[in-house]
């Protein structure tokens, strides 16, 4: 069953500064975009940015946690990033790698759910063994629950829904008439989570990129120039500042 956030009252936290009394989202997304371009501006290779982009994922998990954001979803590998280079491709694997095993340590740190959303089958079976690994030992913590999306399409995982839906009809497990929206949400990989309140997008670009089509329906979206290693704290709280300055109705119309 799908926990809806809608109407709930944002959270207030009281911190220094700009951070004073903001109304701070309940969930957040984030599509991590240019790493690449940022480690060729210096002159470095895109790998370079890659790793720098990673390390600010950490980094960013603690701001979120201190500021009182509960749920962090991240665009980190998408079903089209396959095309990219064989080299890049590579170093994005081992990168994987060694984060999904680092991500253990920080998870205990901040008390953190961390669940991976996509289709993993595609991922050597060594890199499928440590998100399970990763997904089974922070099950329950519940201060943050962070959401990597890797091999992640917003079509493919519609597409992979409904299939299950219409095996689960054949089979004669539902009957038509009994699908609703909650009913099919169950069998997004998203099922059981509140829809993001805030999506950022970093280093310019003003699209979706096929990322989160379903639950982004009513999602307030901000996009900025900053790539994504330089997006710090300073650059989150500005994000949320908009947001702040957003009329959200769902459809409704605000009582004069």
């Amino acid at each position: 069953m799908k926990y809806s956030e809608v109407g709930k009252p944002a959270q207030q936290v009281d911190t220094a500064g700009k951070e004073n009394k903001m109304n701070v989202p309940n969930h957040v997304a984030i599509i991590l975009d240019g790493n690449g371009r940022w480690a060729k501006a210096k002159g470095m290779p895109r790998s370079y940015g890659h790793v720098k982009g990673c390390a600010n994922l950490e980094t960013i998990c603690d701001d979120m946690k201190a500021l009182g954001v509960k749920y962090l979803t991240v665009y980190a590998f998408s079903t089209e990033n396959w095309k990219r280079s064989k080299e890049e491709v590579d170093g994005l694997m081992k990168l994987f790698r060694n984060y999904l095993k680092k991500c253990i340590k920080i998870s205990e740190k901040n008390k953190m759910c961390v669940r991976v959303i996509g289709d993993i089958h595609a991922f050597d079976s060594d890199i499928q063994a440590s998100i399970q690994r990763l997904e089974e030992y922070s099950k329950d913590f519940t201060e943050l629950h962070f959401q990597i999306a890797l091999n992640y399409g917003g079509r493919d995982e519609i597409t992979r829904g409904i299939r299950r839906l219409a095996q689960d009809v054949k089979d004669g497990k539902i009957a038509p008439e009994d699908i609703s929206e909650e009913l099919v949400e169950g069998y997004w990989d998203t099922a059981g989570l509140p829809d993001p309140d805030l999506l950022i997008r970093t280093s310019g670009e003003q699209r979706l990129s096929n990322f989160l089509p379903w639950q982004l329906a009513y999602t307030e979206f901000y996009f900025t120039p900053v790539a994504w290693p330089d997006f710090n704290r300073e650059e989150l709280v500005k994000a949320i500042e908009k947001y702040n300055e957003r009329d959200r109705r769902y459809g409704g119309v605000k009582e004069e």
